[in-house]
């Protein structure tokens, strides 16, 4: 039986993203979650944990679209009806993007 490890509170977000690799074209992916250190992305093809990748996607909060480009580290790689599902752990997020991701957690 699965056992929840993650301990940041997580709110729903479904998006359109983008995910980039290191010398690839961007992949096209969908978000369902994020929490202040990461977020969780549906994919078709599996990427490897521990693998960085340049995340980017639109937060909207207040009625404006904050664009949030943000390097990331995959955590888990599960595959799941049909589809990938990804773990991501932000590693340098900016300030700014920092500021609008806390208050969309509230």
């Amino acid at each position: 039986m699965y056992n929840e490890q993650r301990t940041a509170a997580r709110k729903v977000l479904k998006v359109k993203a983008k995910l980039t690799m290191d010398g690839m074209a961007p992949v096209p992916v969908r978000t369902m979650d994020i929490a202040a250190g990461g977020m969780s992305l549906a994919v078709a093809e599996p990427f490897k944990p521990g693998a960085t990748c340049m995340l980017s996607f639109a937060l909207f909060y207040e009625g404006k679209a904050t664009p949030i480009n943000v390097r990331s580290k995959v955590t888990y790689c599960i595959l799941s009806g049909g589809e990938f599902k990804l773990g991501l752990q932000f590693l340098n997020l900016d300030m700014g993007a920092m500021t609008t991701l806390a208050k969309f957690l509230r």
